[in-house]
């Protein structure tokens, strides 16, 4: 399967559980994250940020202090990709930590 491939809803869902479709018309995921603190939200981030580098993959999010919000989508293909399982598995398993 190539990375840049538009998967179905259900093979997305069904991979990524715990994360909800967004509620703008997009076919996107969304997904809120809470910490502690600020230090341990940026800390996330940061974890994130690098991966997405990587990827060449970049999330949406949004920050207030202890909460991180994450939307995933492929522009490019105009809904969710094999980009956003591999970038949305990797989020939450360093949530788990």
């Amino acid at each position: 399967m190539e990375m840049g491939c538009k998967l179905s809803l259900n093979e997305v869902m069904s991979k990524l559980s715990s994360w909800e479709l967004t509620t703008d018309g997009r076919e996107a995921v969304v997904k809120e994250f809470k910490f502690v603190d600020f230090k341990n939200a940026f800390s996330f981030m940061t974890c994130i940020a690098l991966k997405s580098e990587e990827l060449g993959h970049h999330p949406e999010w949004f920050n207030v202090y202890n909460k991180v919000k994450i939307t995933l989508t492929t522009h490019d293909v105009g809904g969710l990709s094999e980009k956003d399982l591999i970038l949305g598995q990797f989020i939450d398993s360093q949530y788990e930590k």
